[in-house]
């Protein structure tokens, strides 16, 4: 048995081939998460019961949960009109990376860097863009030169400090979500080819032991499953944080992300529902 591994993340162009608009089966899947993460938020709001059910009570949970576990609880009560834009992060990934699992695809998208980096890029522009809209440009200043630090100590912390909010966190956003879902996507191919090749090539041991590859194959989409939901709220909420950080100042978020959110009762205001729609 050999396994090429590029050939399970590089696919030949499908259209377009040596232009900057060229399509592969990568593409081809982003924009089908693309789809999905519209399709599950404009199918959610088609009809506005005022008792949800069926798919509107998914979907409205869905956001709820960003909106009030994620947006509010670590942004503030100001958080609620960025919930959209986090939800949206939150199920583009979700559906990008469930893709893994889904029989006949088995790829997910986030598995490919160049997809984490324009989300990690994005992120990036967002809560500098926040910074600078509600600070100025006191908000490099704050910062750089974090209040209450003896002069000295700004020697070694303003660098530090340059490198971790301004280059560090878009890079760590990326490899976390690129690292985790092309290791699990790796995982789940090679104990699939195990089991195809000892079913299909050996004796009865050898086909006796391709059940157990087939249901530590099994085991582990379960356990995908898991890292695919998680992945995508450490994402979403590490973006929270950082604009919590860009409105507040640090350790401003912390403050903030301690207040109790309201209740979920109380949420359902005209308002919510105009965020539903622009999520």
């Amino acid at each position: 048995m050999e396994l090429d591994v590029f050939h399970l993340f590089i696919w030949e162009p499908i259209w377009f081939e040596g232009t900057l608009f060229e399509i592969n089966r990568v593409v081809l899947l982003m924009y089908l998460a693309a789809l999905m993460t519209v399709g599950f938020f404009l199918l959610g709001v088609r009809q506005k019961s005022l008792v949800p059910k069926g798919l509107q009570n998914v979907t409205e949970v869905g956001y709820l949960f960003v909106r009030n576990n994620i947006a509010i609880d670590v942004i503030g009560p100001e958080g609620a009109k960025y919930a959209p834009g986090l939800a949206t992060f939150f199920y583009f990934i979700f559906f990008s990376n469930l893709l893994e699992i889904v029989p006949g695809i088995n790829f997910p998208v986030t598995s490919r860097m160049a997809i984490p980096a324009i989300l990690a890029l994005l992120s990036w522009i967002w809560f500098n863009a926040v910074g600078i809209k509600h600070q100025g440009l006191s908000y490099f200043k704050e910062t750089l030169f974090p209040p209450g630090v003896p002069w000295p100590i700004y020697f070694i912390l303003t660098p530090i400090e340059f490198f971790s909010v301004f280059v560090i966190r878009p890079l760590t956003l990326a490899i976390r979500l690129f690292a985790n879902m092309m290791a699990g996507h790796v995982l789940l191919t090679v104990f699939f080819l195990f089991t195809e090749s000892l079913l299909l090539g050996s004796n009865i041991l050898g086909k006796g032991l391709s059940v157990v590859t087939f249901l530590v194959a099994c085991i582990l989409i379960v356990f995908e499953l898991l890292v695919i939901a998680i992945q995508a709220y450490i994402f979403t909420t590490l973006t929270a944080f950082y604009i919590a950080e860009s409105l507040h100042g640090h350790g401003g978020e912390e403050e903030h992300a301690a207040e109790p959110a309201r209740d979920q009762s109380e949420d359902r205001e005209p308002q919510y529902e105009t965020e539903l729609a622009t999520a």
